[in-house]
């Protein structure tokens, strides 16, 4: 079970990321059907820490193993989506793909569990700021390149 929690007004959710870098291109995600970018992960479940919450959304979302190779944020993150309030807090980890093979991909990758609305990019971290990743604070995370930091972002 996810830990989200509806209180009053607002959702709280506690979501795990990945940051993968290669070439100077990190992976994230979009959904077709949106207009923004962000990185790949998903909300913790109940009785699960972060970086198993990592591990185990790249396996179900690409059919990927990876490690985690350090820690990037903690994002305290506030911001309205579909006319909903959120309060969300975001562990943001370093990970790499495990297999040699993996960690030479430079393509668009697939949902593999049929949600053909997602597919996971590589956006070039030179020109990050053109593009729409959410939370907006992670692009100055990652332009900084200054590990770890505790972020707060504000969209309401």
């Amino acid at each position: 079970m996810d830990i989200t929690i509806d209180l009053e007004d607002y959702k709280l959710n506690v979501r795990a990321a990945g940051v993968i870098i290669h070439n100077n291109k990190i992976l994230v995600h979009k959904d077709v059907n949106s207009d923004h970018y962000a990185l790949i992960g998903g909300r913790v479940e109940i009785g699960e820490d972060s970086e198993k919450t990592v591990k185990r959304e790249l396996i179900e979302e690409i059919g990927k193993d990876v490690e985690i190779t350090g820690y990037v944020a903690t994002i305290e993150n506030f911001f309205e989506m579909k006319g909903l309030k959120y309060h969300e807090i975001m562990f943001v980890h370093k990970v790499e793909f495990v297999k040699d093979e993996d960690k030479e991909i430079q393509y668009t990758l697939k949902n593999i569990e049929g949600k053909d609305f997602l597919q996971y990019e590589w956006i070039d971290l030179d020109k990050i700021e053109e593009y729409p990743l959410l939370p907006k604070t992670i692009t100055k995370v990652l332009k900084d390149n200054k590990f770890p930091v505790h972020k707060i972002n504000r969209e309401i």
